[in-house]
């Protein structure tokens, strides 16, 4: 029986999780994944750890541990342990599956990485929509100025000047010139 048979690709997609700006899975995810315990899984990374570097893999710290706890439920297994788990980014996930080699490990890895490539791509192409919708956003309201303006120049032709009322009959400029009979 095949992997995919096993576990369907968005099961994965679900698993992978954001942390330090990286996209990894956690130890006890892959271990399932791959067919074995988790102490198993993370023997194998402790006798090949120089294949390991920081961006394939790291140890959660106590504080990132705790806040997994407390915002998914189905870490709660990890509330009273000691050991800090590992996360694995798409490159030491891959690595692991080459260092368990056993055949699940191997097409395990495989779907992986497929995982992870997949929610690269929906990522990349949300960065693309949120720049469109922003560019959007902005001559919308370069838009909003200009019909403003427009408006407003309307309004003041469409506002008569204000007249001064002119008065009726003539008047006397000099004074002191008496009209009338001398």
């Amino acid at each position: 029986m095949s992997i995919k048979e096993i576990v369907p690709t968005e099961r994965i997609e679900n698993d992978i999780l954001l942390i330090r700006g990286q996209r990894v899975m956690l130890d006890r995810d892959l271990a399932e994944l791959y067919g074995v315990a988790t102490k198993v899984l993370n023997q194998a990374v402790q006798r090949n750890n120089e294949r390991f570097p920081t961006d394939f893999m790291f140890v959660l710290t106590k504080s990132e541990k705790d806040e997994l706890v407390t915002n998914c439920d189905r870490f709660n297994s990890l509330k009273h342990s000691t050991v800090l788990p590992f996360a694995f980014t798409v490159y030491g996930a891959l690595m692991l599956a080459s260092v368990l080699n056993s055949p699940r490990a191997i097409e395990a890895g495989i779907y992986v990485v497929r995982a992870f490539v997949k929610l690269r791509e929906i990522l990349s192409t949300h960065k693309e929509l949120a720049q469109k919708l922003k560019e959007l956003e902005y001559k919308i309201e370069t838009h909003d100025e200009q019909i403003t303006a427009i408006f407003e120049a309307i309004n003041q032709l469409l506002t008569p000047p204000p007249t001064q009322k002119r008065k009726i009959g003539f008047e006397v400029k000099e004074k002191g010139v008496k009209y009338g009979r001398k």
